[in-house]
């Protein structure tokens, strides 16, 4: 059975090992997680020469809490130093609207990888064990094709294929839990403080803004949940289905909140006797093109 350790399969990101893309590549709006417009294909004008951030240290307090809460999960390094060999889109001009457009392909299926080895590493899921390695393997050669094949390549069926398998392995972790099917719901400010949400599926759900404070979320389905200043505060995250660093990153939580083991505190969430004081904010905007999977 393939390894579904992140790190041993690239799906960490690797700032020093790419080409900056996600600050050239991609497009953003002004918003509250921008502080400025950006089109595809142009520099982030804080992008240094050597490819790092300029303000990488302060972006929250510069108005690019976007910044802060994109995940590549690794296809930045695997773009730079597989697809186009360690030769960036300076050195050859001629290879940056290819390059640009390889990235995000790269990334979704990279996304792909990151919920394959989650459900690869479930006990629960052992009577899919076999399809989800091959899906795996198959996955991962599409990231080893040529620039060409991944402009070409129909991501969008990759996804549906794999999100095919990936319901599955849902349906059978959370199955006899009584978990309630909220997937795609409008839960936009919803007031669900204590909630039990247990093994709910949230696939696709909207929970901009949505007070979840000490809310039960153990074995709930959160795979393409948007999270946008969602209060997660003294929630219980442990067990989580295809929870994503960029979903924790892009809510609020605290000290108490209790997350899965591959997943990492966001450095912003504040201690719990902090945050009593501080009034509930709406989530902002999100870079253009950026999609929500269900």
């Amino acid at each position: 059975m393939p390894g579904t350790n992140p790190r041993e399969l690239g799906l960490l990101a690797d700032c020093e090992s790419c080409f900056g893309l996600c600050c050239v590549a991609l497009p953003f709006s002004a918003s509250a997680d921008f502080a400025a417009d950006k089109d595809a294909g142009q520099p982030c004008h804080h992008l240094r020469d050597d490819f790092r951030c300029s303000i990488h240290d302060r972006l929250r307090q510069s108005g690019f809490a976007g910044c802060t809460v994109f995940d590549c999960f690794g296809a930045g390094q695997k773009v730079s130093q597989v697809t186009f060999e360690g030769t960036s889109w300076r050195e050859a001009p001629g290879t940056a609207r290819r390059m640009y457009t390889v990235f995000p392909v790269m990334r979704q299926l990279h996304e792909l990888l990151w919920y394959l080895a989650e459900a690869l590493a479930l006990d629960t899921a052992r009577p899919l064990h076999a399809e989800l390695a091959q899906a795996l393997a198959d996955t991962e050669r599409l990231t080893l094709l040529g620039a060409g094949e991944l402009e070409k390549l129909d991501v969008e069926a990759e996804r549906v294929r794999v999100n095919t398998l990936l319901l599955k392995v849902s349906e059978l972790v959370r199955a006899g839990r009584g978990g309630r099917d909220r997937r795609g719901a409008d839960l936009i400010g919803a007031r669900l403080a204590g909630a039990d949400l247990r093994a709910a599926s949230l696939r696709g759900a909207y929970l901009i803004g949505a007070d979840l404070k000490g809310a039960d979320l153990r074995q709930a389905d959160l795979i393409g949940a948007d999270l946008r200043g969602a209060d997660l505060s003294g929630a219980d995250l442990t067990g989580a289905l295809f929870l994503t660093q960029p979903q924790l990153d892009s809510a609020r939580g605290d000290t108490a909140t209790r997350l899965p083991a591959a997943l990492t505190r966001p450095a912003h969430w504040a201690a719990p006797q902090a945050r009593a004081s501080r009034p509930r904010t709406r989530g902002g905007g999100r870079a253009r093109g950026a999609g929500r999977r269900r």
